[in-house]
């Protein structure tokens, strides 16, 4: 492939990240209006009047997360392909961060299609809009702790790195530490029902959601200058790329 493409098609990939998390602010806020959530201890009617007078919404945040929600993969392959540059070729990190990725737009798409289910039929038995309810949010928040792995690789891989023009800086190392401290919280959503550590709490949800906005954000910035400084490399010396694998 003609370097040019390449390097096209990695910034594409890059911008996919940005268009998968403008979907997700739009189809989780504005259109299915689960943000913030309802209440764990709110009753089966009132989680059956919320989702009544939301049906649409939600119906439709779902559509809109099957559609953006798979650009997520070329935003992970290429934060994976800066990385390999990171250890000379395919490595643990690299390959790490890609597997534990691929969870992301499965953990999006998978509790929303739970959330349609139950409101797909309008009428449902409130205990049964409240059961299939809960499904969702635990598994949406819950599931959040597999990208602590995810989060903690991409910042080994910048303190690792050795390289005279490190592909990410060293404070974005550990500053992806602290983002994955930040999502650990989300698992305890299981053992909790009010509080901090509850799906509307604290802890669980708002302290996560803020700090992956901030990581996305930050990623976006950095995988484009990685992109560039690769390209920069390329142009200067063609033979220090690695082969493909």
């Amino acid at each position: 492939m003609d370097d040019r493409v390449k390097f096209r098609l990695y910034r594409m990939s890059v911008w996919c990240g940005v268009v998968v998390l403008v979907a997700f602010t739009v189809a989780f806020t504005v259109v299915g209006s689960l943000t913030p959530p309802i209440s764990p201890t709110a009753s089966a009617e009132q989680v059956t009047d919320f989702l009544t007078e939301h049906r649409s919404g939600v119906l439709w945040a779902v559509v809109i997360m099957g559609v953006f929600a798979p650009l997520f993969y070329p935003f992970a392959v290429v934060t994976s392909l800066q990385m390999r540059r990171i250890e000379g070729g395919w490595g643990l990190l690299s390959m790490v961060q890609l597997t534990t990725a691929v969870v992301a737009p499965t953990g999006w798409l998978y509790p929303l299609a739970v959330l349609a289910t139950v409101t797909y039929r309008p009428g449902r038995d409130p205990q049964l809009v409240l059961l299939l309810s809960d499904q969702f949010w635990l598994t949406y928040v819950g599931i959040a702790a597999i990208f602590v792995v995810n989060v903690a690789v991409i910042g080994v891989s910048a303190l690792v790195d050795r390289r005279p023009e490190p592909v990410f800086p060293r404070w974005f190392g550990y500053f992806n530490f602290v983002v994955a401290l930040a999502l650990l919280p989300g698992v305890f959503v299981y053992v909790s029902s009010s509080g901090p550590f509850a799906w509307d709490g604290l802890f669980a949800m708002m302290l996560p959601a803020v700090a992956f906005v901030v990581w996305k954000v930050l990623m976006i910035v950095y995988l484009l200058r990685a992109v560039r400084s690769e390209e920069r490399e390329a142009r200067r010396d063609p033979e220090s790329l690695p082969a493909a694998v």
